[in-house]
């Protein structure tokens, strides 16, 4: 693979979950000899202290998106790169029309991150709809459209089914060696310190796709029957109402809600079981995690990735979305039995190195 130019199309490098993922596949890339190149629309370098430093930074430094798509036009046709790779539907849909105006080259593969017509149901306006023309009339002009997982495919399809060919599952580049490592670091709190309850454990931003408010709901219904602590890592939008909740449900002095936590892994790694209470995913990246670091996990079979990562409920207790008390009914059945693990086998589609070798190979052949 070594010798191949590929440049990434961003909107920032903002901390989200697309952004990392393109890190560490930038990461990967150049480890793998490559020279990579991340083009950003806006210069928000957040996951930048992340980046390998021989992966170059491009700021476009655009006004919007418009802008940021004809710069990038410019840049294609001065750079003439072997491949490029975009991520997220409306900067997905300005890396092919770049890519036709820069009448460039270059392989064209777009990673769509997430169900789009479970998203775009929620959008209300003509602007946000127009979403579903850049997946039906735009994707079909790139090489390849990568999804993170079957669900995520089979949702694509609902929109355009001539793409059938084009569209490619390579799972999310998840777990790497540092991961271990990571998790063995010391948790600084009296609850997972010596003799203690047993702990909950959530991680993610905190807004409504994430299900938060169902978690804490199935919480109280456990606390009926044993005793034990919620912690949810994360930061966002939701917070005010979440805490509201835990209030009107007498849970304070067992909730914890400390933030953002950039090591979630050593929290992971000592928890009882793990709970994915989301009501949407596209292949979520912290069940993942969390069973790489040895914790049983449940999940909601939300559309998508929950059932594929736990192969049907081989591998974690998988219940039905906003049900808080099948939620609490698994995790009653965790901290009584003990779940279930995945072996180190199944794990590894997950890594960076298989993930990142698979995206390598449609890349650059």
């Amino acid at each position: 693979m070594a010798g191949g130019e590929i440049v990434f199309f961003l909107n920032s490098l903002v901390g989200g979950g697309a952004e990392r993922i393109m890190v560490t596949l930038a990461n990967h890339l150049v480890k793998r000899g490559c020279s990579v190149s991340i083009a950003l629309i806006f210069p928000v370098h957040t996951l930048l202290k992340e980046l390998n430093p021989e992966v170059q930074v491009v700021d476009l430094h655009a006004s919007r998106v418009l802008v940021g798509g004809m710069r990038f036009a410019q840049y294609l046709r001065r750079r003439k790169p072997d491949a490029v790779l975009s991520t997220v539907t409306r900067i997905n849909g300005w890396a092919v029309m770049a890519h036709r105006l820069a009448r460039s080259r270059a392989r064209l593969v777009l990673r769509e991150a997430t169900t789009p017509t479970v998203v775009l149901k929620q959008l209300a306006t003509r602007k946000e709809r127009l979403d579903y023309e850049i997946i039906r009339y735009l994707y079909p002009l790139a090489d390849a459209i990568v999804v993170p997982s079957r669900g995520v495919r089979h949702d694509v399809l609902q929109i355009a089914p001539h793409l059938h060919s084009q569209v490619k599952v390579i799972y999310n580049p998840v777990i790497d060696t540092q991961l271990p490592l990571k998790s063995l670091e010391p948790v600084d709190h009296p609850w997972f310190a010596g003799a203690r309850l047993p702990i909950v454990l959530a991680v993610g931003r905190l807004i409504k796709d994430k299900g938060f408010d169902v978690l804490i709901r199935a919480f109280a219904r456990v606390r009926e029957a044993t005793e034990a602590y919620l912690v949810i890592l994360g930061e966002g939008e939701e917070r005010p109402i979440l805490e509201h909740l835990i209030d009107q449900l007498g849970l304070r002095e067992w909730v914890w809600m400390p933030g953002f936590e950039p090591n979630p892994f050593k929290y992971m790694r000592r928890a009882s079981v793990f709970v994915l209470s989301s009501r949407r995913e596209g292949l979520p990246n912290a069940l993942i995690e969390a069973m790489a670091c040895g914790c049983p996990v449940v999940s909601t079979n939300c559309p998508s990735g929950p059932e594929e990562i736990l192969d049907g409920g081989k591998y974690g207790e998988l219940v039905p979305v906003d049900d808080v008390d099948a939620l609490a009914q698994a995790i009653l059945r965790v901290l009584r039995d003990g779940g279930k693990k995945a072996s180190d086998e199944w794990l590894q589609q997950f890594t960076v190195d298989c993930a990142g070798d698979q995206y390598a190979k449609l890349l650059l052949g």
